[in-house]
């Protein structure tokens, strides 16, 4: 796993972790906004990185695997962890393992471990796979007939066939299968004092086991819905926002309006 630094220099550590089916230039709009300030550590998570060899492991691995890499580097105390969708997965998951300090977590659309019985879980996630895997095989013309939300520009939909082309049907498989199935403890724990679960007005159906988990497993976490973008839209779509809200998080600015 390749890890990006910007701002180096600066002493507040910043983990920002990119969602499933794109690469770590997901946040290259967040970049500008923060380095000068934040210490930017992003990961590009194996699977999804053109210039490293290898398919995605799981949530426990890459979750692992940064633990390591930033015990290593002597930065295992971070002040914030970001993580939306897949990302927010591995948030989760650093957060029980708790082998490194996190002062704030943030949770945007995160995905918990699916409640069910183990077939069922088969079932979602060969439904998963089967959608984004004829994207993969139908190119453009199949995603804008998949992907009918407003939410995807005609750029949007071309930079997701052009990651389609070089992920593995494996790395597919595994991103789904590892999201919806990680493990936890049968005791959640956690010495992070801030946690916040961030969700899209559109997507709060889809999300309502996610929240039910959280709000269950976290009880003290705050809950920020978002009324302008859909999922893991924030970043791409509105950088300036997204920077606010994480400074808002870390107790640097003042509470904004979502």
């Amino acid at each position: 796993m390749k890890i990006h630094e910007f701002g180096k220099t600066n002493g507040t550590a910043l983990l920002l972790i990119h969602p499933s089916l794109v690469m770590w230039d997901y946040f290259e709009y967040v970049i500008p906004l923060l380095q000068d300030r934040y210490h930017l550590i992003i990961p590009a998570l194996c699977g999804y990185d053109k210039e490293t060899e290898g398919d995605f492991t799981s949530i426990e691995e890459i979750s692992a695997e940064l633990a390591d890499w930033l015990i290593a580097h002597g930065l295992s105390d971070l002040s914030c962890v970001y993580g939306c969708s897949m990302g927010g997965s591995a948030v989760i998951k650093l957060l029980m393992d708790r082998r490194i300090a996190i002062r704030t977590a943030v949770i945007d659309g995160g995905i918990t471990p699916y409640q069910l019985p183990w077939i069922l879980t088969r079932f979602i996630a060969l439904r998963d796979f089967l959608m984004v895997y004829l994207g993969k095989l139908g190119g453009l013309r199949l995603l804008e007939k998949l992907f009918t939300s407003d939410e995807y520009s005609d750029e949007d939909l071309t930079y997701l066939a052009d990651v389609l082309k070089f992920i593995s049907a494996k790395t597919i498989w595994r991103t789904f299968d590892s999201c919806n199935n990680y493990t936890m403890p049968k005791d959640i724990m956690t010495d992070c004092p801030h946690i916040e679960y961030w969700y899209a007005k559109t997507e709060e159906k889809d999300r309502k086991w996610d929240i039910d988990y959280v709000r269950k497993q976290f009880p003290a976490a705050e809950f920020r819905v978002f009324q302008e973008t859909g999922h893991g839209g924030l970043a791409v779509l509105k950088p300036e926002k997204f920077a606010a809200e994480i400074e808002r998080a870390m107790g640097k600015r003042p509470e904004a309006e979502a």
